[in-house]
């Protein structure tokens, strides 16, 4: 357990959860707890692949569907890359479930621990970084 670090977030509270007036156990179950969303750098081709409706890749382009494949190919993207991102846009509109889809790849949700790079956080750790 790296304490100042867990001491830090206790002493500071930096998203205002109220960690003061909790319980130790009400700290670590509110440090575990998935809850915030973390950007996610890479994804698979075949998670993109997956967000594709068929009848919106039937709506492309041969250029834009040759992109997609080449994309897809890649193996592992960057979903946040800036020519990733903007060939993406492109070829799937605002309003298309594809969009939507891709977007959901973008993000993750995690706990305030895998944030701060902790490992899980039990009761006693709180005592212990409290008592510090």
């Amino acid at each position: 357990m790296n304490y100042p670090i867990l001491k830090s977030e206790l002493t500071t509270d930096p998203l205002i959860r109220g960690y003061a007036g909790m319980t130790d156990a009400q700290v670590a179950d509110a440090l575990n707890t998935p809850n915030r969303q973390m950007n996610v750098e890479s994804v698979t081709g075949q998670q993109v692949f997956e967000c594709i409706l068929l009848a919106e890749y039937n709506a492309l382009t041969v250029d834009q569907k040759s992109l997609l494949h080449a994309i897809i190919g890649m193996g592992t993207i960057s979903v946040n890359g800036t020519n990733t991102k903007a060939a993406l846009l492109a070829m799937f509109g605002p309003g298309t479930i594809t969009r939507t889809n891709l977007a959901i790849l973008q993000k993750r949700t995690v706990n305030r621990v895998e944030e701060l790079g902790l490992g899980s956080v039990e009761t006693g750790h709180v005592a212990s970084a409290r008592s510090m």
